[in-house]
């Protein structure tokens, strides 16, 4: 008998203990809302939209998932004086979970057939503070596409992985529910290094091209040295 008052007393304080433990808050409904086609300015600098190209495009059922995860996406192709292209996608999620990992180029490109290779952190010197970016290649067929992406979580942008588990788990324990971003650069190049060049160019220009709210919202709050 007292063994199964014990029992019933540990099941019930165990999910008490979970529900108090369980982020409620959500970072999304405390801020401004939201909207990538005007944060992202179609014309900064030397670059404009190639609306002649888009990035890479998913199949209708993994777009259905995206769709069911994150508040928006923006795909586009920016151009500069020179004829140099950059693919630029972003995935806004007000609820940063797991989830957000469908989007990450490793599965998503792999997902559409593509070989994923030379994976490697990188740290990217911005005018605002070192930005830490994942890189990698996708290639399929003829078509070699080097990549540079990034994630934020709340208000500081983390490597994707261990940095990110780490990041949520901070809000997690706090009780907030955290917002999330996943930004993705690329190019076609067989040249990595001219790719990456561009790439981190192209980065920097968009960065200073933002207003500083909507910047801390791309890429967060780097930590004071």
């Amino acid at each position: 008998m007292l063994t199964s008052v014990f029992l019933g007393a540990l099941m019930v304080s165990s999910a008490a203990l979970t529900l108090a433990l369980t982020p409620t808050k959500k970072i999304a409904d405390q801020q401004e809302k939201i909207d990538l086609e005007l944060m992202i300015p179609s014309q900064f600098s030397e670059w404009k939209i190639d609306r002649s190209i888009t990035p890479l495009q998913v199949d209708p059922e993994t777009q259905n998932k995206l769709n069911r995860i994150y508040n928006q996406t923006l795909t586009r192709t920016y151009i500069n004086l020179h004829g140099d292209r950059i693919m630029l996608s972003i995935a806004y999620g007000g609820d940063q979970g797991d989830n957000l990992a469908i989007h990450k180029p490793e599965v998503c490109y792999y997902s559409q057939g593509f070989e994923i290779s030379k994976k490697s952190s990188n740290q990217l010197n911005t005018n605002f503070g070192n930005l830490p970016t994942k890189r990698l290649v996708a290639s399929k067929g003829s078509r070699n596409e080097p990549i540079t992406y990034w994630v934020t979580v709340g208000n500081r942008a983390v490597l994707p992985g261990i940095e990110q588990k780490i990041q949520q788990l901070r809000y997690g324990l706090s009780g907030s529910v955290p917002d999330g971003m996943l930004v993705r650069i690329s190019s076609i190049d067989r040249d990595l290094n001219k790719a990456y060049k561009m790439q981190d160019f192209f980065i920097r220009e968009l960065l200073s091209a933002l207003q500083k709210k909507d910047r801390t919202r791309l890429i967060g709050v780097f930590k004071s040295a």
